[in-house]
């Protein structure tokens, strides 16, 4: 029997050469988005070798932009955009004004339509968000004041594309509703679909997290993804606005409640693939035979977005209350196109406003403009300097100072726990009792409900999955526990955690002798075993009850303990330790013993006290502010609050502790009448 494998074949050879280019774009310091663009081009139409089907393609780049979309809405923030409001609002809006009229303008010199001029200008004005945060993330500036301008900027600018794509094909359609009133009515489409979403969409979080308490993994994906894409073609099909704002609104939606990171963790795998297959079918479309033809027109496009991008963002900062370094790095940032743009440009085409070559300049000029970006961030130190040479330019750019702070997010200076079981209950009632910051990191649903309704920070999700503990501010936490009893999300966890805050103390359960080791590798500071320390405990206890001494049955724990945490140390310490433990006598003990400031020995040196010939007990040890004192010398002064270790039989202890007693004080008269006054209970 036959098998029509057309699909499958193309999806993977789709996803190999996209791999092979990203693999590439990497390689040499660009964004894999290069790549994957790079391989819709050498499986296109339009290149020898292997041709794709452009057909079965784009329709799974649709679900691409569905996923893209809905995980813009599942992390936006309007607080984000709030706290840089008056840097980011107006230069997003001025800036991408200002690009849309000088595309528009451009095109108009080439002789194009008034409709695809504006479809070419606005596609311009809109920046990458995957290329905006890989260099803000390679250049360290992701967390800074300037890198959160820039992250606020594009907010605006995806706000903006979702309002594009409501307008566009009511404007620029050839149909009977191309005109202002059909603006209208799509427009009153829109508000209505967001206030449903807004509040009929409430019930979406309840419905996940009843989902969740199944604690059925699978179950919870399925519903997240039909969630994702039924609400996407609902929006289509029945209020007639773009799969990408009934996605966004469903993320944004699903991103005030409490299973939120889980459910970005989990709609991740089929975001990165089905945006990955979204950029190859871009590709595809590519003809680079007309793009040579055309090659003016690319180059004075991609120095439109590159280098008109920049002095735009510069100049507007002449009006805005930023500082000269932050508009460099928004510059910087902004200063290339990619999905969104994209997005625009195939609603153009899609309408007929914007033909295939037209398009492909678009793809050109975004292809180039993402080669170029990193280079735009490594070069903000000599722009600058150049700019610090003419004091006056300088001083006009710099005069608002310093920008504002970034909002900051999430608890500072806590201890971030992962895992809720039983281990997991004791650390954390230690710390609530020491008043210590927690936030604890649970994917059992009912456990978390139950954290919630104590008020316990508690964020809901798998962390061995590395979105969800990008939530959990470890760049801030001053400790990482992990009692997950399941060894490789111990690892995984490790591994992330380490990455992401380098010198941050972890403390991780293993459940294995060998995954002490393995965890300990990845970077955890403290490995514990505990069924070995369980062990280790009842060995110890049983072998007191034999009256083995103190002393010598902790130097056998201890070394089994090292024996077992540090597989550099042989077995041979731990067999000298149990030999010495079964040569030791039995019957004699160590007791720690504290002096009272009235002890008649306070002051006095051991030889002047001289415990052992007085009561036949040997002082091996002192305690003193938390130092320990082995083997003291005869000389040493003993003082007030010091614990003295001594070793002897019973009766040696007790003779001993006589001797260092402090005497009972008399009771005074006066003392006397007044308990013989005091009321008897009754």
């Amino acid at each position: 029997m036959h098998h029509d494998l057309t699909l499958v074949i193309n999806i993977a050879i789709a996803l190999l050469t996209a791999f092979a280019g990203g693999y590439v774009a990497r390689a040499v310091g660009l964004p894999t988005l290069a790549g994957y663009l790079l391989a819709g081009l050498v499986i296109s139409p339009f290149t020898p070798g292997f041709v794709g089907d452009v057909k079965n393609i784009s329709q799974l780049a649709e679900m691409g932009v569905i996923f893209l979309m809905f995980g813009v809405g599942l992390h936006f923030s309007l607080g984000d955009l709030w706290a840089v409001r008056r840097i980011a609002v107006p230069g997003a809006v001025l800036q991408m004004a200002l690009a849309t009229a000088l595309g528009l303008g451009l095109t108009q010199l080439w002789g194009w339509s008034l409709g695809a001029g504006l479809i070419l200008g606005l596609a311009v004005s809109i920046a990458s968000t995957v290329v905006l945060l890989r260099g803000l993330v390679d250049n360290g500036l992701l967390n800074t004041p300037h890198g959160q301008v820039a992250v606020g900027w594009l907010v605006l600018e995806d706000l903006a594309t979702i309002a594009i794509l409501v307008l566009v094909p009511a404007l620029l359609g050839s149909g009977p509703g191309a005109s202002w009133s059909g603006a209208g009515l799509a427009i009153v489409k829109a508000v209505v679909f967001v206030a449903i979403m807004l509040f009929a969409g409430r019930l979406l979080p309840w419905l996940l997290t009843h989902i969740a308490h199944t604690r059925s993994r699978e179950l919870f994906i399925l519903a997240v993804i039909a969630l994702a894409l039924g609400i996407a073609l609902g929006a289509a099909e029945l209020f007639g606005v773009s799969l990408a704002l009934g996605a966004f609104l469903a993320g944004m939606v699903i991103g005030e409640s409490d299973v939120s990171h889980q459910v970005g963790a989990d709609i991740l795998p089929f975001r990165e693939i089905f945006a990955v297959l979204f950029f190859v079918s871009v590709g595809m479309l590519v003809n680079p035979a007309a793009l040579a033809a055309q090659a003016g027109q690319v180059l004075a496009l991609t120095l439109l977005i590159v280098v008109g991008k920049v002095v735009l963002t510069l100049l507007l900062g002449l009006a805005l209350s930023a500082s000269a370094h932050t508009m460099l790095v928004v510059a910087a940032g902004l200063s290339q196109i990619g999905e969104f743009s994209f997005i625009v440009g195939q609603a153009g085409v899609a309408l007929g406003v914007l033909s295939q070559d037209q398009y492909g300049l678009i793809l050109a000029s975004a292809l180039l403009s993402i080669l170029v970006n990193p280079l735009l961030f490594k070069g903000i130190p000599l722009a600058e300097r150049a700019l610090q040479r003419v004091p006056a330019i300088w001083r006009l750019l710099d005069r608002a100072g310093p920008p504002p702070p970034a909002r900051p997010h999430g608890l500072d200076g806590h201890v971030v726990l992962v895992g809720y079981g039983r281990v997991g209950e004791h650390i954390a009632a230690v710390l609530e009792r020491l008043s210590v910051p927690l936030l604890i990191v649970e994917h059992d649903a009912a456990r978390v409900s139950g954290l919630n309704q104590r008020g316990v920070a508690t964020l809901f999700g798998d962390a061995s999955n590395s979105e969800v503990l990008t939530h959990a501010s470890l760049d801030r936490a001053c400790a990482l526990v992990v009692t997950v009893p399941d060894e490789t999300a111990a690892e995984l966890v490790v591994v992330a955690a380490r990455d992401m805050a380098p010198s941050l103390p972890i403390i991780a359960r293993a459940a294995t002798t060998a995954g002490v080791r393995r965890i300990a590798d990845h970077g955890a500071h403290e490995v514990i075993h505990p069924e070995l320390e369980g062990g280790l405990e009842i060995v110890r206890h049983t072998l007191l009850a034999l009256s083995y001494p103190l002393v010598q049955v902790q130097s056998y724990i201890d070394a089994v303990r090292h024996d077992a945490y540090d597989t550099a140390i042989t077995s041979a310490e731990e067999r000298r330790m149990l030999d010495q433990l079964l040569a030791a006598a039995r019957g004699v003990e160590i007791a720690w013993r504290p002096l009272e400031p009235a002890s008649p020995v306070v002051g006095q040196t051991l030889v002047g006290a001289d415990l052992r010939a007085r009561s036949g007990a040997s002082v091996v040890a002192i305690v003193r502010e938390r130092q320990v004192l082995a083997n003291p010398k005869s000389s040493t002064l003993l003082a007030a609050g010091d614990q003295i270790g001594l070793i002897g039989d019973a009766d040696q202890i007790a003779a001993a502790e006589r001797i260092i007693a402090a005497p009972a004080r008399p009771v005074s008269a006066p003392a006397l009448i007044e308990g013989a006054q005091q009321p008897t209970a009754v």
